[in-house]
């Protein structure tokens, strides 16, 4: 079952990610992409997924007004 954390405990782990890419990438003229490349990834992929299990957490079932549209009968 998930719970209010799993967003904090993921944001933690792609934060120590993104520390170890910053620090582990190779040396050279390449530095700056592979930086570039894997902070940017992290990042992308954390954000598709908490806002997926955002999105599922607390669903919009239906809308709290139903009496938006009184012209209409049977409502």
């Amino acid at each position: 079952m998930a719970n209010g954390w799993a967003p904090f405990i993921g944001l933690i782990v792609v934060a120590a990610f993104c520390a170890a890419a910053w620090f582990g990438s190779p040396k050279g003229e390449n530095q700056t992409i592979w930086r570039s490349t894997l902070l940017l990834s992290a990042v992308s992929m954390y954000l598709m997924w908490v806002i997926t299990f955002l999105a599922q957490l607390h669903p919009l079932i239906s809308p709290i007004r139903n009496n938006l549209r009184p012209e209409q009968p049977g409502h």
